[in-house]
Parts: structure tokens; C-alpha cells; sequence
């Protein structure tokens, strides 16, 4: 079975930093596209950040751009974010997800969640002092 697990999350004052742990099993991280995504409370979810199966290529959403890192750890199977400088509007429930084709760039993949084939369950972030 395919499975993805988020970990990391928790509360944590403005300026803090925060890693995000997702570990997949039943598939193999490395050959898909992986992404972060976010939703806030009353707000759609967003795309935060991705990397690409092609090329390794990432991208972030405005909002996080210099605060946020994606990665992935092929041998451990699991993909990071690292969020630095956490601000109360990054409150949301965060999620990883996968896709394995690559037809489309990591920012298309960002603004089009329903072509993620693979969800975890989220992880909550709490930004407050």
C-alpha cells in the first residue's frame, strides 16, 4: 500500500523554524514529483513548494521564497521542509503529495493540487506568540 506520513509539525512563536518530515513507503520518492502544500483555516489550499522528478528543479510560492527549503532524502525515502522565519499567516494544516508523471512544471503542479496522485493526512503548524 502507498502511504505518505507527515511528521514535524506543532506550535511555535513568529520568527521560529519549524522541519517537516514526509516519509512515503509502498513507492519509490525519487522517481516522482513531490510537493508541499497548506491550508490555512477558511482558505483553499495552496502550493508551498515542489521538486521536480526531471530535473530536480523546486519551486516556492511567493509568500515562503528565502524562508523555505524543500529536499528529499532518496535513501531514506523521505522529503523535507524546512521553514525558517515562520510568520501567524503560515498557520495551516501542511501536506505532502506525489505525482508520478512529469508532464507539467513544479509551479503548474502547485496551482493544480488535483493532479497530485498521493496525499499524507497533514501535519498542523501553529505560528503564534
Amino acid at each position: 500500500q502507498v502511504h505518505l506520513v507527515e511528521s514535524g509539525g506543532g506550535s511555535v512563536q513568529p520568527g521560529g523554524s519549524l522541519r517537516l518530515s514526509c516519509a512515503a513507503s509502498g513507492f519509490t520518492l525519487d522517481y516522482y514529483t513531490i510537493g508541499w502544500f497548506r491550508q490555512a483555516p477558511g482558505k483553499e489550499r495552496e502550493g508551498v513548494s515542489c521538486i521536480s522528478m526531471n530535473d530536480g528543479s523546486t519551486y516556492y510560492a511567493d509568500s515562503v521564497k528565502g524562508r523555505f527549503t524543500i529536499s528529499r532524502d532518496n535513501a531514506k525515502n523521505t522529503m523535507y521542509l524546512q521553514m525558517n522565519t515562520l510568520e501567524p499567516e503560515d498557520t495551516a494544516v501542511y501536506y505532502c503529495a506525489a505525482v508520478a508523471d512529469t508532464y507539467y512544471s513544479c509551479a503548474y503542479y502547485s496551482s493544480h493540487d488535483d493532479l497530485m496522485v498521493y496525499w499524507g493526512k497533514g501535519t498542523k503548524i501553529t505560528v503564534a506568540s
